[in-house]
């Protein structure tokens, strides 16, 4: 049977991860849209074409995903479950250097560059493409926060530090770099952008400012 239930051949034992038919067939559905974003663009992100893909039935991909966004959003969520926990060095700018390169890496790799990019473009035009793409980034900003929190701490940055500015500031030049120039990034472009955060929230330049006074 197919995944959501139609007839294929039997699968080996022990082949399928846990989780069950729905986890399987989402598994399924989430890679064929990751490999058609990377090679074709979002323009090329079409349910029907997704479900051959994925060997699952049409029925089943426009009923839990509905639209080309929602599907995007979903693989989205699920890049950002599986993204790398945040390091622990020991220092700020060892932590922001360490999330500097695992941007460039993913920026940079053969599948998921290109799917970022098709990703950052949708979100231009398409508003839950765009929500997407802001959780995503929320949630990733969140999980390496924990490292300025520490360096704050440890007395390496003034109290109050913005933690969630410091570690988009580390990302923002590499995206930018990527778009602008179109030339991969390289690790000597990350440490700088780390570095230069870690150096401007040492100065006190991300601390909060209390707007109510």
């Amino acid at each position: 049977m197919t995944l959501d239930g139609e007839m294929a051949p039997a699968p080996t034992p022990g082949s399928l991860r846990p989780g069950g038919r729905t986890a399987r067939v989402r598994e399924a559905v989430l890679k064929a849209a990751g490999d058609t974003l990377a090679e074709q663009g979002f323009e090329g992100l079409d349910l029907a074409d997704i479900a051959r893909i994925a060997g699952v039935g049409k029925t089943t991909v426009y009923r839990r995903w509905g639209t080309p966004a929602l599907l995007a959003a979903d693989l989205l969520e699920d890049m950002a479950e599986q993204s790398l926990p945040r390091a622990h060095t020991g220092s700020l700018e060892g932590d922001l250097r360490a999330n500097a390169r695992l941007v460039a890496r993913t920026l940079v790799d053969p599948r998921q560059g290109p799917l970022f990019r098709a990703l950052i473009a949708a979100s231009l035009c398409n508003s839950q493409a765009q929500q997407a793409l802001h959780r995503f980034y929320a949630v990733r900003i969140e999980e390496w926060a924990g490292c300025v929190t520490e360096a704050e701490q440890r007395g390496e940055v003034p109290e109050g530090t913005d933690a969630k500015a410091v570690v988009a500031a580390v990302s923002a030049p590499l995206y930018y770099a990527m778009l602008n120039t179109g030339d991969p990034v390289d690790e000597a472009q990350a440490d700088r952008a780390a570095a230069a955060a870690c150096a401007a929230a040492r100065a006190g330049l991300y601390r909060e400012v209390d707007r109510s006074q």
